[in-house]
């Protein structure tokens, strides 16, 4: 018995650390953004955590499902539109997992299941729509994507939170033909606001002239407010035009000086000189008349050869 004693003491310590590292080996750990899809025998027994939890060692097999937001990068897919136009489109799919369980159980590998469901998704809807739709209203195109995609993984216990159309690569061709018509368009509209200027400044000169017209004294204000913005730049000459209504005034005093001296009396004649006695017949000699000068006709004598 005292040999027994001692043997049967250290299979019992034995036996007590065998079954302490048993019960301990059962402890796991998962994290606040986790959890743990039990099962035991093969048997789903549910998702545990987060933190610590115990299950029977040897038979259970867990697997751990991330409860964040997985952000998920599509490769450019190409696709032709609904108006025959070849355009490639990158976007990008936000998810997290709802049900771990049905993330586990009904889909082998959810991430790449949500991909291909994404990119097929992406392409049907290209297909569908136009490329001036795809362009200007994405975010009509993102809703639609994201209730189609949202439709398939619900059952697999995923949601799907937004997708985002990234980049819309566009051929050659397009790109000149649309930065052709922007042009074009840009063009339209500068010259109808340059025509609807000009009409708003005609019909406001008109108004200025109507306002000129009954206060004489506002043009020649508007005169010397001009003369005063041509002095500011320092010019050395400066023209001004004059008023007609300045030198009208003058005008009228030069016809009037000019009347009164084509209605004043003609100046009296000069006396005419005393007739030359009459040369006398009975001299020897007698003084020959000299030639009449030539009229004067205003041009200078030829020179004599």
């Amino acid at each position: 018995m005292d040999v027994l004693g001692p043997s049967l003491i250290a299979a019992g310590v034995v036996i007590l650390a065998i079954i302490a590292l048993f019960i301990m080996s059962g402890f796991r750990v998962v994290n606040q953004y986790e959890r743990a899809v039990v099962f035991v025998l093969g048997r789903l027994i549910g998702a545990k955590g987060p933190g610590l939890f115990w299950v029977v060692p040897m038979i259970s097999r867990i697997r751990k499902v991330d409860l964040r937001i997985v952000t998920i990068e599509l490769p450019p897919q190409e696709g032709v539109t609904r108006d025959n136009v070849t355009i490639k489109v990158s976007a990008v799919v936000y998810f997290y997992v709802v049900n771990p369980n049905d993330a586990i159980n009904q889909v082998m590998d959810y991430y790449r299941a949500t991909v291909q469901i994404a990119q097929t998704t992406l392409r049907n809807v290209l297909g569908q729509s136009e490329l001036d739709q795809v362009l200007s209203d994405r975010l009509v195109l993102n809703q639609k994507v994201q209730s189609i995609i949202d439709e398939h993984t619900e059952k697999w216990g995923i949601k799907v939170t937004a997708v985002e159309i990234k980049d819309v690569e566009l051929p050659l061709t397009m790109q000149r033909a649309m930065a052709k018509q922007a042009e074009a368009e840009r063009e339209k509209r500068a010259k109808v606001l340059l025509a609807q200027g000009e009409e708003l400044a005609a019909q406001t000169l008109a108004d200025a002239a109507h306002v000129i017209a009954t206060e004489p004294a506002a043009l020649q204000l508007r005169y010397l407010q001009t003369l005063t913005e041509i002095a500011v730049e320092k010019n050395s000459t400066i023209i001004f035009p004059l008023p007609i209504d300045l030198v009208e005034p003058l005008t009228k005093l030069m016809n009037r000086k000019a009347g009164r001296g084509q209605d004043s009396p003609a100046a009296p004649a000069p006396l005419a000189a005393p007739a030359a006695p009459p040369a006398s017949t009975t001299g020897t000699s007698f003084a020959r008349q000299a030639d009449p000068e030539p009229p004067y006709h205003g041009f200078p004598p030829l020179p004599e050869r």
